[in-house]
């Protein structure tokens, strides 16, 4: 899913966006008339955003002769383009953690909440071999906004994350690195190593993922400069 890549611009599709979540649910006449655009455009617009999830459309039952108009509202997907302050909120619930428990509680802490993780994504992780899964891995990232691809280098799957899910939080405390390596690990059942990290200044995060001593893994190999 690429819906979460589009950026609450001055465009169309943005202005929409924005008028739904002030005003709350509106129909095209209502949207017509704030944008200054014509019905055509309009529905345009609105085909684009339901077919990436961001909007989604209910009956509005009128009163007196005629069919009922559509109107339209924001889903729970573009929610989430309006939550800006989670990570100021986070990074000082870390620093109070820190200040009044102490690092090793926070450790402790830390891997618990990787493997609650962990067990959330392996409940949507399908496929029988590593390779298959940390494909699932990467297109499940990826649909959460976390832009994610897969490569082979020297035979060994590299995971590949081109944004930081944790990025003011893991700029202050490099142990949500680790937790974000150990929380992968664990979900694909696999050895997982961070060999590139963004936070190093490389342009993204690389996983080098290795199977167990039990499990094998495709034998492609591809060289890859990342």
């Amino acid at each position: 899913m690429t819906s979460l890549y589009h950026r609450l611009d001055d465009s169309s599709r943005g202005q929409i966006l924005k008028l739904l979540q002030r005003y709350g649910a509106m129909g095209i006449k209502d949207l017509r008339r704030e944008l200054g655009m014509s019905d055509t455009a309009v529905r345009q617009q609105l085909r684009s955003l339901r077919a990436d999830g961001l909007i989604r459309a209910s009956q509005h039952v009128v009163q007196g002769p005629g069919r009922p108009s559509r109107l339209y509202e924001l889903s729970n997907e573009a929610q989430r383009l309006f939550a800006r302050y989670s990570e100021d909120l986070v990074l000082n619930l870390y620093a109070e953690l820190l200040a009044d428990q102490g690092p090793e509680v926070v450790r402790q802490l830390l891997t618990r909440v990787g493997t609650r993780l962990a067990l959330q994504y392996q409940k949507e992780i399908s496929g029988d071999v590593l390779h298959e899964r940390v494909l699932s891995l990467a297109a499940i990232l990826d649909g959460k906004g976390i832009m994610s691809d897969v490569s082979h280098d020297m035979g060994v799957i590299i995971l590949h994350e081109f944004s930081c899910p944790y990025h003011e939080l893991a700029a202050a405390y490099r142990e949500i690195c680790d937790m974000e390596k150990d929380m992968i690990a664990e979900a694909l059942n696999a050895n997982v190593e961070l060999t590139n990290c963004m936070m190093d200044g490389h342009s993204g995060c690389s996983f080098a993922v290795r199977p167990t001593e039990t499990e094998g893994i495709v034998p492609t190999v591809i060289e890859t400069h990342f």
